[in-house]
């Protein structure tokens, strides 16, 4: 069972203003980038259900947060049906994304009132996950779209919140991009956590990524 409220994860998102996000078979590791995520100051963290058995894997890392890492929230991504959203809730998820909208998927977190952040393209898709009580929207393939789509939206929509994944990276430039746009939070995967961060083990370097990202995205804000 979630340990926090659907309210509480979209106030996370808000004030965060980033979800890192990643997948790795390896409990320990994942342990560790998890850790490490954490230390730079991220409470909130997407894991991606990209493999086999990343349920496991996810059950676990749950398990270490609620034991080791006080606040953290813990949400899965690339969920595509009901059977796997219900299947990550029952694991603790407390947010479930998906890389399209799914209303069965929708229907299944509110049930359980799980936040539920799905991949739209297009007004009528945004409106329609709206519907469905999504509070936040994701904007995915992010870089295929660009700013610009999420600043149009703004305009008859101001009260959608809208999170790009894909193409987003932790520089000035990227980042200005988004939330001068708009964007209320961004979705940051590899190019936050790397592959070659995974495969050495530079965990000091992703926490200082991490942390580097999270205040340039205040400065930006605040700016």
């Amino acid at each position: 069972m979630a340990r926090f409220t659907r309210i509480q994860v979209a106030q996370t998102m808000h004030e965060q203003g980033m979800v890192p996000l990643f997948y790795h078979a390896n409990v320990e590791l994942g342990k560790q980038a998890l850790a490490a995520c954490y230390r730079g100051g991220a409470r909130l963290l997407e894991f991606t259900n990209r493999g086999d058995f990343a349920h496991e894997v996810f059950a676990e890392l749950n398990k270490y947060a609620l034991r080791e890492l006080p606040g953290m929230m813990l949400g899965a991504g690339s969920v595509a049906d009901a059977g796997t959203a219900a299947l990550f809730i029952q694991l603790g998820a407390t947010f479930i994304v998906s890389p399209s909208l799914r209303e069965d998927v929708a229907l299944t977190c509110n049930r359980r009132k799980i936040l539920y952040s799905p991949g739209c393209g297009s007004l009528t898709e945004i409106g329609r996950a709206e519907e469905l009580g999504c509070e936040i929207v994701k904007l995915f393939p992010g870089d295929l779209y660009g700013p610009n789509f999420i600043k149009a939206i703004q305009g008859p929509q101001p009260w959608t919140s809208i999170m790009p994944t894909g193409g987003v990276s932790p520089t000035k430039e990227n980042l200005t991009g988004w939330f001068g746009a708009g964007a209320v939070c961004v979705g940051m995967g590899s190019q936050l956590i790397s592959s070659d961060i995974l495969k050495n083990g530079d965990f000091d370097k992703l926490e200082t990524r991490v942390r580097e990202a999270l205040a340039l995205i205040k400065k930006i804000r605040q700016a």
